[in-house]
């Protein structure tokens, strides 16, 4: 047989194979369509109800999500039904770091989760004013920063060749409606079970208070209505107590735990007979948590957990108490008791300590050995500032600390896990400050293992 009749047999034998695997051409035609359009007949981008950030599953396909990275997304309108749940919910619904998503693709979602991010953030900063503003100002700030992002949302998304978000085609209130109505979780409840990190925005939100009803009240007002109901009425501002404890979280844990060595225990036999009631109440509230916070601490997992659920059972005792009934306390009233506690802390991040029991730096100039091979930082500091003159010694600390941060953390190798911690956090003073903690926990281990340093309670009261 000739080459060209082999050429011609062959062509004759695809015929049929394709023939017999499809038998018309429409049938062919429906299924290359049905294997090209994988999203026909739903949306490619929608949201898969409430789940939380996580790494999307795959299907039979590695190359084919069957998730395309959930976004819970639009965000619900602020109201003042649902204002509380925004600041007392914010770390238990959803963020979207930059590792959540891949480096390409996806840039729908990706929008929507920056918008997202910025909203909660800008809602983090209105709460924090609640302690001064009240609920109706706070509620006037969440609802310029939803806006906000409603509209940056629409601006980023209509500057690139993709389909345009169905609310933002329209404009003004009626924009602002579509994406109130289309919210998924309009009442901001929380969706996941442990607190997450916050998320950064790169974009400002300036609240202008102008805008805001004109009956609301000023802020001056506010903080001297709140003067009146103190969290403290039986208890001088010259106390060395901070109550109430701020809310264990992700950001907070670390310093919940290293720091504890730093924050004291109280007494009560120093207080008067009567008068000091409700400050006893919080002494003795604070020193069972701290307690019970070194229990939780020495776990390796889920020190978060135990630590927030003893948080939350103290203070339920705390409000239970036969001496609640003499608090002029708002949070023992409030709906949502813990939540208002996490926004009245003054010490949200568990970074202040008594005066009267943490060591300043300069005692490692006291303290013969000084070395710890988890975290050898110590004695570079001994050597360089301690030779100096009492008054430079401080601001020697101060900087060599920054200087060594940014040597242990600018290797892509760490030489013990206690670095590897600290070089995590993600802004150059975060990192400073956690090896300071950490040279801090050393200095008071240090003391201890020499007697000089004990536990004492100490009187609440100067």
């Amino acid at each position: 047989m000739s080459s060209s009749a082999a050429l011609v047999s062959a062509a004759v034998a695809s015929l049929l194979v394709l023939s017999s695997a499809c038998k018309d051409a429409q049938t062919c035609v429906q299924s290359e369509s049905t294997i090209s359009h994988p999203f026909q007949g739903q949306e490619p981008f929608a949201s898969e109800g409430e789940l939380p950030p996580s790494r999307p599953n795959f299907g039979p396909r590695s190359f084919f999500p069957a998730l395309s990275y959930p976004v819970q997304f639009p965000l619900g309108q602020p109201t003042a039904d649902n204002i509380e749940a925004i600041c007392v919910n914010s770390d238990h619904r959803p963020r979207y770091p930059e590792s959540y998503f891949p480096n390409s693709g996806f840039g729908k979602q990706k929008r929507q989760a920056t918008a997202v991010n910025n909203a909660e953030w800008w809602f983090s900063t209105c709460c924090k004013g609640n302690q001064t503003w009240g609920t109706e100002m706070t509620l006037c700030c969440a609802t310029q920063a939803w806006q906000q992002s409603v509209n940056l949302f629409c601006e980023e998304d209509s500057s690139v060749k993709d389909r345009l978000y169905h609310c933002c085609r329209r404009t003004d209130t009626s924009r602002f409606q579509c994406f109130k109505e289309n919210a998924q979780n309009p009442n901001y409840e929380p969706t996941l079970e442990l607190p997450v990190e916050e998320v950064g925005s790169t974009q400002s939100f300036n609240f202008n208070q102008d805008t805001c009803p004109r009956n609301l009240m000023s802020p001056h007002l506010a903080r001297a209505s709140r003067e009146k109901t103190e969290l403290n009425p039986a208890a001088s501002p010259k106390t060395d107590i901070i109550f109430p404890p701020g809310r264990p979280s992700a950001i907070n844990i670390e310093s919940l735990c290293s720091n504890q060595k730093f924050r004291p225990l109280y007494s009560t036999k120093c207080l008067p007979r009567s008068g000091y009631e409700v400050l006893a109440h919080q002494v003795k509230t604070i020193n069972r948590l701290e307690k019970k916070y070194k229990q939780c601490c020495k776990k390796k997992k889920g020190a978060l957990q135990c630590a927030e659920q003893k948080w939350r059972l103290e203070l339920n005792r705390y409000c239970s108490g036969k001496i609640a009934g003499q608090i002029d306390l708002q949070c023992c009233q409030s709906k949502d008791p813990f939540g208002c506690f996490q926004t009245v802390s003054l010490d949200p991040l568990y970074n202040k300590t008594s005066e009267k029991e943490a060591p300043a730096l300069s005692t490692m100039c006291d303290t013969k050995i000084f070395t710890d091979n988890r975290f050898p930082v110590g004695f570079q500091l001994k050597s360089l500032c301690c030779p100096l003159s009492e008054q430079d010694r401080n601001p020697c600390f101060a900087q060599k600390i920054e200087q060594l941060s940014q040597s242990l953390c600018s290797s892509d190798t760490f030489s013990t896990a206690a670095v590897y911690r600290c070089c995590k956090r993600t802004s150059p003073e975060e990192i400073s400050q956690c090896v300071g903690e950490n040279v801090m926990g050393f200095i008071n281990k240090q003391l201890k293992k020499r007697g000089q340093r004990k536990n004492k309670k100490i009187c609440p009261i100067p």
